[in-house]
């Protein structure tokens, strides 16, 4: 059984790590506000989605957005406007927060009662990598049936956690798994 690449890229291969695609796409189907948190019109939608109900308002807290409510009042009517640091922390709040409220949702999706969702495995870029030390690897797609630990690693945002948990389903590819440790994407719909 091959283990875990130690010198990815030496030779000019390009990709990122399979657990890194997962979490981008699961971003991607989490529907995050599309206008960046510096415009006026995303910071207003993040600071309403944050302090709309007294849970939100505690797991923005939770999350690392520990302003007072005076300061959350002076930047929603627009007497204040938010320093880049505190910008950073409602970008993050608000990221925590939204992949813990849709975590249940996609957990269910994509573990559809058991049946599971098929996954696209695009290989690595080899394009820069010399004829004689080029492999072959194809495009592969795998039926992952057990979300849990991923969705779970995802919505925490423990990046460890997410790598072990992805690794357990890419051993189901068999003695090639290593293969597909590095990626140029991996896709999947909920």
């Amino acid at each position: 059984m091959p283990e875990r690449n130690i010198e990815f890229g030496k030779y000019g291969a390009r990709g990122i790590k399979g657990h890194e695609a997962v979490a981008r796409q699961l971003d991607d189907l989490a529907g995050y506000i599309t206008t960046p948190v510096t415009a006026r019109r995303g910071l207003i939608a993040r600071l309403h989605y944050l302090t709309r109900t007294d849970h939100a308002r505690t797991a923005a807290r939770a999350a690392g957005l520990t302003v007072t409510d005076r300061t959350l009042r002076a930047w929603l009517d627009g007497r204040r406007s938010p320093s880049k640091a505190n910008l950073e922390r409602i970008e993050q709040a608000y990221r925590s927060v939204r992949r813990h409220n849709v975590a249940r949702y996609l957990l269910a999706r994509l573990n559809r009662e058991g049946r599971g969702t098929r996954v696209e495995i695009h290989p690595l870029n080899q394009s820069q990598v010399d004829r004689p030390r080029q492999r072959v690897v194809e495009f592969r797609t795998l039926n992952v049936r057990h979300w849990d630990r991923i969705i779970a690693a995802w919505a925490a945002g423990d990046d460890r956690e997410l790598d072990e948990a992805w690794v357990d389903q890419v051993i189901d590819l068999g003695s090639q798994w290593g293969q597909y440790e590095y990626v140029t994407n991996i896709g999947f719909a909920a």
